[in-house]
C-alpha cells in the first residue's frame, strides 16, 4: 500500500517542481526592448544656389542672303559678241568689270551721224550769228534808234541755237546707247546665274544673268517679344551701338564661327509666326579681302547668338527644373523639401534666370522626384558622401596616432 502511494506521489512532486521551476525562470526573463523603426529619408541630389552677373545671349537662326541682288538686263538690241570668262555661275568679279558686250557697229554709226548733225547745226549757228552782226551794223549805218528783233535776225539765231542743242542731245543719246552695249558690274560680287551666251541676239529688257554682291551678307533672325526686351535694337535716327552677333555652322564636319552685327529690324510682325525679324550683317562674307577664315556662303543655314543686355545677381537654373506656377523645388536648411515661388526674369530653351525668391540655406533639388511633398525629409547625396569619407578617415587616423605613441 505504501509502495503504491509513493509511486503516485513521486511523479506528481516531480511535475509540481518542474512547473514551479518553469514559473520561476519565466518570471526572471526580461521583456524584449521595443525600438521605433526609423525609415531613412529619400536620397536626392542638390546643388548650391549662387547668383552671378552675366550678359544675356539671345538664340536665333537664319539663312545667309546677299544684301545686293541684281537681275542684269540689256538696254540695247544686238548680238552678243563677247562674254567675260568669269561670267559663269559662281564666278567672281569686281566693280566695273566687263561682263557682256553687244555688237557696237550700228551704235558707232549712230554716233558718227549725230556728230555730223551737230557739226552742221553749229556751222548754221555761227553763220546766223554773223548775219545778225551784219544786219545790226547796216541798221545803225542808215537809221538811228533801236533796231527791231526781226531786223537783227534774233528769231533765226534762236532757231539755229535750238537746232544745235537738239543735235547735242542726239549725240549724247548715241553715246549712251554705245556705252550700254557693254554690260559692266555695278558692284563687286559673284554670278548666281547666266542667261545669255555668245552669239545670241538680245533685245532691250532681255535678262542676261543674276548677280549677288559679296561686300555684305544679311541674315534674317526671328525674335520674339521676350527676346526684344533684352536687346538694344539699333535706331537709324541715332548713332546707336550695334549688338554683336556670333554665327555658327558646321562646315565640312567642323564647327565654324563668323562675327556679325545686328543693324536693324524689319519693323513688322510676321502675321503667321508673330515674330519680328532682325537683320544681321556680315562684312566680306566670301573673304575676298581679309582671307582670315572660311567663307560664309550664301544660302547656308546658321545659328545666331546675339549679345543682349547685362544683368546682375541672377540665379541660372536648368529650364526643366522650373515647375508650374513659377515654382522651384529646393532642400531647405532642415533637409526638407520645399516649393519656392520665384520671380523669373527670363527663360529660354535651356535655362531659366531667377531674379529672387530663394531663402538662405536653400539648395536646388536636381533629382527627378515622383510626387514630391513639401516638408518631406531627404538626404542629400553630397552630404552622405562626405559622412562616408569622414568615417573612412577616422579609423586610419586612430591607427596612425597609436603608432606614434609606440
Amino acid at each position: 500500500m505504501a509502495a503504491k502511494i509513493i509511486k503516485i506521489i513521486v511523479p506528481v512532486a516531480v511535475i509540481v517542481m518542474a512547473v514551479v521551476a518553469a514559473i520561476g525562470l519565466a518570471s526572471m526573463r526580461k521583456p524584449p526592448e521595443k525600438k521605433e523603426e526609423q525609415r531613412p529619408g529619400i536620397l536626392v541630389n542638390a546643388q548650391q544656389i549662387a547668383s552671378q552677373d552675366l550678359i544675356y545671349r539671345i538664340q536665333s537662326q537664319g539663312t545667309v542672303r546677299p544684301k545686293l541682288e541684281t537681275n542684269l538686263s540689256s538696254e540695247v538690241n544686238g548680238r552678243i559678241v563677247e562674254v567675260a570668262e568669269n561670267f559663269v555661275e559662281g564666278g567672281f568679279f569686281n566693280k566695273g568689270d566687263l561682263l557682256v558686250r553687244v555688237e557696237q557697229a550700228d551704235y558707232l554709226t549712230n554716233v558718227k551721224a549725230a556728230e555730223a548733225s551737230l557739226a552742221n547745226a553749229q556751222s548754221a549757228l555761227e553763220e546766223e550769228k554773223a548775219r545778225g552782226r551784219v544786219a545790226e551794223e547796216e541798221w545803225r549805218s542808215f537809221t538811228a534808234g533801236k533796231a527791231p528783233e526781226l531786223g537783227l535776225r534774233r528769231p533765226q539765231l534762236a532757231g539755229a541755237l535750238a537746232t544745235v542743242r537738239s543735235a547735242e542731245a542726239e549725240l549724247e543719246r548715241a553715246n549712251r546707247d554705245l556705252a550700254r552695249t557693254e554690260i559692266r558690274a555695278p558692284y563687286s560680287g559673284m554670278v548666281k546665274s547666266r542667261d545669255a551666251n555668245l552669239g545670241q541676239f538680245i533685245s532691250r529688257g532681255t535678262s542676261v544673268g543674276m548677280i549677288y554682291g559679296t561686300d555684305i551678307a544679311e541674315i534674317r533672325l526671328p525674335l520674339t517679344d521676350n527676346d526684344l526686351a533684352f536687346l538694344q535694337i539699333p535706331d537709324f535716327t541715332q548713332n546707336s551701338n550695334q549688338p554683336e552677333v556670333v554665327l555658327t555652322a558646321a562646315v565640312a564636319g567642323q564647327i565654324m564661327q563668323w562675327p556679325a552685327r545686328l543693324v536693324r529690324t524689319e519693323g513688322v510682325l510676321d502675321e503667321r509666326s508673330r515674330v519680328i525679324y532682325a537683320v544681321a550683317e556680315v562684312t566680306d562674307p566670301y573673304q575676298r579681302i581679309s582671307r582670315k577664315q572660311s567663307p560664309l556662303r550664301f544660302g547656308r543655314f546658321v545659328q545666331a547668338q546675339i549679345l543682349g543686355d547685362a544683368t546682375e545677381q541672377v540665379v541660372v537654373i536648368p529650364r526643366h527644373l522650373l515647375l508650374a506656377q513659377q515654382q522651384v523645388l529646393v532642400v531647405d536648411k532642415d533637409s526638407q523639401l520645399q516649393f519656392r515661388p520665384v520671380i523669373v526674369e527670363r527663360s529660354d530653351e535651356h535655362s531659366a534666370y531667377i531674379r529672387s525668391g530663394f531663402i538662405d540655406g536653400d539648395r536646388l533639388a536636381t533629382s527627378a522626384i515622383a510626387n514630391p511633398l513639401a516638408g518631406t525629409v531627404v538626404r542629400v547625396a553630397s552630404d552622405v558622401n562626405e559622412q562616408v569619407a569622414e568615417s573612412a578617415v577616422k579609423p586610419e587616423t586612430a591607427v596612425l596616432a597609436s603608432q606614434g605613441k609606440e
